[in-house]
């Protein structure tokens, strides 16, 4: 698979962040010139917007509700 397509393979399914951990994750499972190919303005854009919006953050741990006094 080619580096633009993985990024936007990674962006959708929600498993970046942002754009510089999507190219921390391009990075680290081998692609090249990470850098290079989401160099465009456009495209990081509309990288970081996919990544913004489908981002799942860890969610936090349910905290114990207090009863009003």
């Amino acid at each position: 698979m080619q580096t633009i397509e993985r990024a936007y393979q990674l962006a959708r399914a929600g498993e970046a962040r942002d754009v510089a951990s999507l190219k921390q994750r391009l990075k680290a499972e081998g692609c090249r010139a990470v850098d290079a190919l989401l160099a465009q303005r456009s495209l990081t854009a509309h990288l970081g917007s996919i990544c913004a919006a489908a981002f799942k953050a860890d969610p936090e741990p349910p905290t114990k509700a207090t009863p009003d006094p």
